[in-house]
């Protein structure tokens, strides 16, 4: 148990930040989701979970446009992006996008989903010790400003990090986007090269490599490098940084006289960690469970202490896992959104299916308490002795989405950005379109040092918190309102957006006021969902009541 809790302490302080190891993404290309649209997702934790939508606007040449630190600041005002570190040249004209800590997608159905990755201690700067200044938030919201189509935002947020240099913002960690329109899919991983970089150098200021997703596959990017073998030839599927392999040769991460490939996923990361190996086996488990023999990780429940018996799993290689995977079933937004909510129920990494958390049944066995919580804090942790697991969906959320891009409509009705608050395991998700004016104040309010009814993200976080009273229970009591409330979502999307296009060929801005008013009163409907829950658990579950 010492050696567990040491382990995660270094990962949080030294490798990665606690905040860092909390992106999933799911990317699957058209060819492989069961309605024909281009699908990438991210999940996240910190601060800041509000989205606000940031017009096109129109600039003067000569003009500079700043680079901030901060933009994932909580406690700023929602439209300060914090200090500024510099200066790139500004375009004449920029895009609609919705802004958020990770901005997502503009007006022309360009969307980009994040997650932080783990990279080689030496490869990493900070403010202090470098000059780079490129945050691969900012680096986000440029491309989302000034591109329309997937492969020119893979080589502009590139050549951002070569001449800026890249600056970590999530702890120490590296970044990899999923850069996507509805045609292509690309996966972009960028390392940093280190302390002591300068800008009038010459040497480029990150190591990065993308890689496109075929049309008919799906991937996963758990918080890990995911690129394997690069064929620089290929320039239909790659974009490589001119240093992509020669500083891993001037480093001493590979030998080319070795005779061996050269692995861009080995060169640049650390060994492998369980939080990223667990989901890329829950993935491919899930997806793809017939391709090859994946370790078995199902909870056997004749034997609870199977689960914390370490030394009898198989530790597999990051080889098995591939670069992307046929589905054996078309993946659905819904497919997705279910993935992001999985606590590994029925598997070795399930925080529920300990010994610790089995009671006298009254009829001498044992069942399930119903104290028993995916999201154990620490103290709970340490009093029953639990290892963390960490899972897909976590308690700590700030917020997440899933990008649903469709070429068959127009961008103000065929981008859809499902988006949920906190955590994915409680929350809704609502639809707001690529089109939409506004986002509701609900969903742009929060204050972490300031409780806010008028704030959804603070009321499926206390919501959140009261499940802890009788987590088993009080989860069933929101799945039981939720999932009639996305039931009918889902059901009436098809509805929904016959309508706007309706509307949109007498009067695109029309469309758009319908479905900026539509999602407007779904976000609206979730806040007083979850304010009418609070209510009822905090009546149901008292403890004047035993």
């Amino acid at each position: 148990m010492r050696r567990t809790i040491i382990s995660i302490l270094l990962l949080s302080s030294v490798l990665l930040g606690f905040q860092s190891i909390a992106c999933t993404i799911i990317a699957v290309g058209k060819k492989a989701s069961a309605d024909g649209s281009n699908i990438i997702s991210h999940t996240d934790t910190g601060p800041d979970s509000r989205l606000f939508v940031v017009p096109e606007m129109d600039f003067e040449p000569g003009v500079m446009a700043p680079v901030y630190w901060g933009i994932q600041d909580a406690e700023r005002d929602l439209r300060d992006d914090g200090v500024i570190l510099g200066y790139i040249p500004q375009v004449a004209h920029t895009y609609k996008y919705i802004q958020s800590a990770y901005s997502h997608i503009n007006e022309f159905q360009l969307g980009i989903a994040e997650s932080t990755t783990a990279q080689r201690k030496e490869l990493v700067c900070d403010r202090e010790n470098g000059e780079q200044i490129m945050t691969i938030e900012q680096a986000q919201i440029f491309a989302l400003q000034r591109y329309k189509k997937a492969r020119d935002a893979v080589k502009f947020i590139g050549g951002l990090m070569t001449k800026y240099g890249f600056l970590p913002s999530s702890g120490d960690g590296s970044e990899t986007l999923v850069i996507a329109d509805t045609e292509e899919i690309w996966v972009l991983e960028i390392f940093g090269v280190g302390p002591g970089w300068k800008a009038d150098s010459g040497k480029p200021g990150a190591i990065w490599a993308a890689q496109k997703l075929p049309a008919d596959k799906a991937s996963m990017v758990p918080n890990w490098s995911i690129i394997k073998k690069i064929n620089k030839k290929d320039k239909e599927n790659f974009i490589l940084s001119k240093n992509y392999k020669q500083e891993a040769i001037d480093r001493g991460y590979y030998d080319p006289k070795s005779g061996d490939p050269f692995i861009w996923q080995n060169a640049y990361t650390p060994l492998p960690v369980e939080y990223a190996t667990s989901r890329f086996w829950l993935f491919h488990q899930t997806f793809a469970p017939n391709l090859k023999q994946w370790p078995d990780r199902f909870m056997d429940q004749s034997n609870y202490y199977k689960g914390i018996s370490p030394y009898f799993q198989v530790v597999e290689p990051l080889s098995i896992y591939p670069f992307c995977i046929s589905p054996e079933k078309k993946i659905s937004v819904r497919d997705v959104i279910a993935f992001q909510r999985s606590t590994y129920e029925g598997t070795i990494y399930d925080m529920t299916g300990g010994p610790e958390w089995l009671v006298p049944d009254g009829k001498g066995g044992y069942v399930k308490s119903p104290l028993a919580t995916p999201f154990p804090g620490s103290d709970l942790r340490k009093l029953l002795k639990i290892t963390y697991r960490r899972p897909v969906a976590r308690h700590r959320g700030h917020y997440g989405m899933v990008l649903q891009l469709r070429d068959w409509l127009p961008n103000e009705i065929g981008g859809v950005y499902w988006v949920y608050l906190d955590n994915p395991y409680f929350s809704p998700y609502v639809p707001i379109y690529a089109g939409n004016l506004s986002v509701a104040d609900c969903y742009k309010t929060y204050d972490p040092n300031k409780y806010d009814e008028g704030s959804a993200r603070w009321a499926i976080d206390f919501v959140d918190n009261l499940a802890n009273l009788k987590f088993q229970e009080i989860a069933r009591d929101v799945q039981d309102v939720r999932k009639p409330f996305e039931d009918k979502m889902f059901s009436e999307q098809k509805t929904i957006e016959e309508t706007a296009m309706k509307l949109y060929k007498n009067n695109p801005e029309s469309a758009q006021e319908f479905l900026t008013n539509y999602s407007n009163g779904l976000m609206k409907d979730v806040t007083e969902m979850f304010l009418d829950l609070r209510n009822e658990i905090i009546v149901n579950y008292t403890n004047n009541l035993e």
